[in-house]
């Protein structure tokens, strides 16, 4: 029998002290101390155990030493700063010092940020909980999946675009992630939930939108025609910045399109048919509708119901999302006898 944690002895010891089992018993029953059995009467919630004082450490009298080099090597040039080679010989051959490599190292690896925050160097770094507004933004992504197509193993491609707020998502799966399938998964995407959100959509710096990334900044150089069908649907796009740094941007969907992964397209489906495919997809996505997102105390469309009316109406007139090309052959030469 697995050993039992301290809430669930807590939870035990309570419950038989209301059934009317004495002190004396429970201190039998469960093998412990008078005073584990009076603190588990007083709190269900075992106190927090005291953190042991840091052990010493045969460095400790020289990490002001290095405390010190760390702090001048801030206003020295990059190149002629110090190694932890460099601080580890120091050490030894300056003040004969009984250290290792290793535990230097961690050391320095550990205080060296610290001692930039202290200058002002660099900025604190510190991480802000998002919170979404109903009818305001929206995710968009593209993820790979493997399908067997027609008993061919293929990579296809998964489009998921997300309302930040509820966690209502549409899905639907391409065999290509050019500009012609990225505007159709929009209509299909817009149409399905009934509106566009009223502020930004945050994307990736998909080709099919962006021309140029116009260095570090969020501006942008847009395609042509991806300004055009954003003027038509009233979309405000919002761009991540490239990388790991981008990610927290768009999170939710990242995410929605790895749940979706392991839990529709584990194991591989197999299908005639992208049309198939996605048939499948749509009752997907109406079955994921029914499930609540962490302790969320509501599922997603319960959510989607209250977001809903907030989105902006789609226009009347359609996008064509297709590319219109125009032949041009070759002029007739005439014919002589």
């Amino acid at each position: 029998m697995p050993q039992m944690s301290k809430v669930e002895l807590y939870t035990a010891i309570r419950r038989d002290h209301r059934a009317g089992v004495t002190m004396r018993e429970l201190e039998r029953k469960y093998n412990v101390a008078w005073r584990t059995v009076r603190k588990a009467l007083d709190s269900a919630w075992p106190e927090q155990r005291k953190p042991l004082p840091p052990r010493p450490s045969t460095l400790d009298p020289y990490k002001a030493v290095i405390d010190g080099i760390l702090r001048a090597d801030l206003d020295a040039p990059r190149n002629q700063r110090h190694t932890v080679t460099r601080i580890f010989h120091h050490l030894l051959e300056e003040h004969g010092a009984a250290v290792n490599y290793p535990m230097v190292r961690r050391y320095v690896a550990d205080r060296k940020p610290q001692i930039a925050v202290e200058s002002g160097k660099t900025p604190i770094e510190a991480f802000v909980p998002q919170t979404h507004p109903p009818g305001r933004e929206a995710e968009v992504d593209f993820g790979d999946v493997a399908v067997r197509l027609a008993g061919e193993m293929v990579t296809c491609y998964l489009f998921s675009f997300r309302l930040s707020h509820s966690g209502k998502a549409v899905h639907q799966v391409f065999a290509s992630a050019g500009q012609e399938a990225f505007f159709e998964d929009h209509v299909h995407a817009l149409r399905a939930l009934g509106g566009v959100p009223r502020g930004r959509v945050h994307y990736d710096n998909f080709k099919a939108a962006v021309a140029q990334v116009l260095g570090l900044s969020r501006a942008r150089v847009e395609t042509d025609r991806w300004i055009a069908f954003r003027s038509h649907f009233g979309i405000e796009s919002f761009y991540c910045r490239p990388g790991i740094d981008g990610a927290p941007g768009k999170g939710g969907v990242e995410g929605q399109i790895g749940y979706f992964r392991r839990n529709h397209f584990t194991p591989v489906p197999e299908v005639a048919s992208l049309v198939e495919l996605n048939e499948m997809v749509e009752q997907w996505d109406l079955h994921d509708g029914r499930r609540r997102i962490g302790s969320r105390p509501r599922t997603i469309d319960e959510y989607f119901a209250v977001e809903q009316p907030l989105l902006v109406p789609l226009p009347e007139e359609p996008f064509e999302a297709g590319r219109v090309f125009t032949p041009q052959g070759r002029p007739l030469q005439p014919h002589v006898d």
